[in-house]
């Protein structure tokens, strides 16, 4: 008798997931599984399962070590819905012919990284669930209804115009209702920035896709900045506290009117999600504004609040012009103040803004249950 014909596994499932991340990444970190919704044990199952059907294997060298569609996988993705993977598939696609060069490789554990965050931030990552914005003749009828993240192939796929932001350092490109990110991914490393192609891409995002694509939803809209890191400690070198001022320049010094530090964790997943919800952020400013007396236009200094005298500051967001503004301002006028922030932030704070600022810490799980 025939043996019946292996079937991809739906993917709306666990392992349907990790196999279409997997695609479109070209390398998942194992690590990264942990950060997939579910239970441990059970996603631990599923991967033992797809690797026993020889669907997924482990590639390590140099330390890294990820998980990769087999060739079976691969022709079973392209038999069942050859419109979604074809493009990450088949031909010379970075997704399809993968490399062990340990930088090649590093760089696409940074880009599932980031997929990841906005998965579980609820914004869209699948193509075949997003507006094509970065075609290089977009629909007229485009309008972001709710947060949309395109990897920087996707954005390279508008034609000749990627020329524009050839060499960047961005991942990729959030967009919400009311605002556009670029998006970086530095892992435990401190990002080399390639500043003429960020300010480059800076132009494009403004020019191409605001003003000249979709003016009618972004034509006022000025571009922020995301970058994750593995943990905080390299905030307060991207905001030149020590002395080292490689980095200042670029993250501080208005190229980017908002530029966000957020981790590679669960706590830089649901910061992100504030800033993918701006009324849910709203929500939470709220409930801190309770005691506190409106914000004073004087002085100069960058605050949400007023404690008696003194500014205060909402920098949970970790919004790094932002917060150098608020601790220059008080320092030139000789004033205190109080900074609102995780405790996963503090230290790093507190470097940063130094002994004139109160730093008090906000329950992290009582935010994450207003949401």
């Amino acid at each position: 008798m025939p043996q019946n014909k292996k079937q991809a596994p739906p993917l709306d499932t666990a392992a349907g997931l990790l196999l279409t991340l997997t695609a479109l990444s070209g390398e998942f970190p194992t690590a990264l599984v942990s950060r997939l919704p579910g239970g441990e044990a059970y996603k631990m199952k599923v991967v033992k399962r797809l690797k026993k059907d020889k669907l997924l294997h482990t590639y390590y060298a140099d330390g890294l070590r990820g998980f990769r569609l087999t060739n079976a996988a691969k022709k079973l993705l392209l038999d069942s819905w050859p419109e979604l993977f074809g493009p990450y598939l088949t031909g010379r696609t970075e997704t399809n012919m993968l490399k062990s060069k340990q930088l090649r490789r590093l760089r696409l554990h940074r880009m599932a990284e980031v997929l990841v965050a906005m998965y579980n931030a609820d914004a869209g990552v699948f193509p075949w669930q997003k507006h094509a914005v970065f075609d290089p003749v977009p629909p007229d009828d485009i309008r972001i209804e709710w947060p949309m993240y395109y990897s920087s192939r996707e954005v390279k796929e508008i034609g000749p115009q990627r020329d524009k932001i050839r060499g960047s350092r961005a991942t990729g490109v959030l967009l919400t209702e009311n605002d556009v990110f670029a998006v970086y991914n530095a892992g435990e490393s401190e990002i080399k920035w390639a500043h003429e192609a960020e300010l480059r891409l800076r132009g494009f995002l403004q020019f191409d896709l605001c003003m000249r694509w979709l003016p009618g939803q972004y034509g006022s809209a000025r571009q922020s900045a995301i970058i994750f890191e593995n943990d905080m400690k390299l905030m307060p070198v991207l905001m030149g506290v020590g002395g080292d001022q490689r980095h200042k320049y670029f993250v501080v010094e208005e190229d980017y009117r908002r530029f966000y530090y957020l981790t590679n964790d669960h706590y830089g997943e649901v910061i992100l999600r504030l800033l993918c919800e701006p009324d849910k952020k709203a929500m939470i400013d709220n409930i801190l504004l309770e005691g506190l007396t409106e914000a004073q236009q004087y002085g100069r200094v960058e605050h949400d609040a007023m404690d008696g005298k003194r500014p205060v500051l909402f920098g949970y967001t970790c919004d790094m012009p932002r917060i150098r503004r608020f601790s220059i301002g008080l320092r030139a006028n000789g004033w205190k103040g109080i900074l609102y922030c995780f405790h996963f932030q503090e230290e790093a704070l507190r470097q940063i803004c130094g002994p004139g600022v109160d730093i008090q810490c906000m329950d992290f799980e009582a935010v994450k249950g207003l949401l």
